[in-house]
């Protein structure tokens, strides 16, 4: 069997790696090109145009296991860095920047394209709509930032409290989901991005603590709990069975994350923990690790570019009128979302080959820029962290090409933002530098 820690790392990454892996083909499922009359390309919403595929969102929304495994890693690297005596402020600048430095380029790459093509008069709802695509992922950084940010002050609720951590996070949730169903207070459902997926997250320092054992009743406790809740609530409450957002519902169950959400968060994970001894044992095999290995170091790469194959193969086969296009939503359509799958995937992972220098070269600038301690200059961090925060929400719900214009002030916010969280790294190196010369 091996060790156990190394098995349980193996798994932790499995579940990061199957969580990325089905948002790609979930956003390319749910995703239909239409060539209008004119020769512009629409893309119906196909979760409103043929309401019965919401129960299709059943089986993709897997993020509840992104947060519970980073819950999970987070917990092992910020406990280990406490052991060694680093700061939070250290450790959250090192994860912020481990996350900005891919997201800040490929948001820079995507403005830049944004502000030739307005310049070039492209038609503002088209790239309104392309703008809207390549940002439809974003809603998930600022979250996981916050969270990220967060974890020093969690974890020491954690290392106090427990299991109450995420009980209390879960019924503040539904408080806060209560308001925004009866009194209409959208404000107040803006607490449930941190503390739905915070409970899926706290869930993750619980198991690693073996406070949440694999073997014992309570995974199946939580996965049959959290079904007969979700169940419940879409049944004999107002909430939908999507989890993802559709245009025009009202409530949703991702915007904000509802109850419902919170209570097939909790069933996830549990069934994770059920599931983990048979998949540990099956991930020890060398064959079936070299396929999930990789896909750890490349999971960034695969949620921020996995849009891109999708305009790509638009300009191939739909502006030229190569691709047959049954009636939207037919028998036909469907046989053809094998090979519109097959094909993306060929092109995504010529995007990754194309896309290895890159990834190398922030590689080499992570290690050179990555924040130390930073104990005379947190302010930086902060304030760069906030402004990125700020500039990932607006893009997550507004696109990078918001009415077809350039987003001048997201843009220099992330740009201020990444380069504060930078210029705290640089700094730590050049003290650095200068202690040992």
């Amino acid at each position: 069997m091996g060790d156990l820690s190394g098995d349980r790392d193996r798994y932790v990454d499995f579940l990061r790696a199957w969580a990325i892996v089905l948002v790609v083909f979930g956003h390319w499922l749910i995703t239909g090109l239409v060539r209008e009359p004119n020769g512009a390309i629409g893309a119906p919403e196909l979760l409103a145009t043929v309401p019965w595929t919401q129960w299709l969102t059943l089986g993709f929304q897997i993020m509840p296991l992104f947060f519970l495994a980073g819950g999970h890693a987070a917990g092992g690297s910020w406990a280990r860095a406490r052991t060694d005596g680093r700061t939070a402020t250290g450790w959250v600048g090192q994860r912020a920047l481990r996350l900005l430095l891919p997201a800040g380029v490929y948001s820079g790459l995507v403005l830049v394209a944004v502000a030739i093509c307005a310049a070039a008069g492209v038609d503002p709802g088209t790239l309104a709509l392309v703008g809207w695509a390549m940002a439809m992922q974003f809603w998930f950084l600022p979250v996981y930032l916050l969270l990220s940010a967060a974890t020093p002050v969690l974890h020491a609720a954690h290392r106090r409290w427990g299991m109450r951590v995420p009980v209390v996070m879960g019924a503040v949730a539904l408080v806060a989901d209560t308001l925004v169903v009866t009194v209409h207070a959208p404000g107040v459902g803006l607490l449930n991005y941190v503390l739905v997926w915070g409970v899926a997250y706290q869930l993750g320092f619980c198991w690693r603590d073996k406070l949440l054992t694999e073997r014992s009743a309570v995974p199946a406790f939580l996965a049959a709990g959290g079904a007969v809740a979700f169940v419940a609530l879409v049944r004999l409450g107002p909430f939908p069975v999507s989890l993802i957002l559709v245009t025009g519902q009202s409530p949703s169950n991702t915007n904000p994350p509802s109850v419902a959400m919170l209570a097939w968060a909790v069933g996830q994970a549990g069934l994770a923990l059920l599931l983990a001894p048979a998949l540990r044992r099956l991930l020890v095999r060398a064959q079936l690790w070299r396929l999930v290995r990789p896909l750890g170091g490349i999971s960034m790469t695969l949620y921020l570019w996995h849009m891109l194959p999708v305009l790509i193969v638009a300009g191939a086969f739909y502006l030229t009128g190569l691709a047959p296009e049954p009636a939207y939503g037919s028998g036909s359509w469907w046989a053809l979302r094998v090979p519109w799958l097959v094909v993306l995937t060929v092109v995504l992972v010529g995007v990754v080959a194309a896309l290895r220098p890159l990834e190398r070269g922030l590689a080499v600038v992570y290690e050179r820029m990555r924040p130390g301690d930073l104990a005379r200059r947190p302010w930086a961090l902060w304030l760069g962290l906030a402004a990125s925060v700020g500039a990932l929400i607006w893009f997550a719900g507004h696109g990078f090409a918001y009415g077809g214009r350039f987003p001048v002030l997201p843009a220099l916010g992330l740009a201020v933002g990444v380069g504060l969280v930078m210029v705290t790294g640089r700094s730590a190196v050049d003290r650095g530098v200068r202690l040992s010369v």
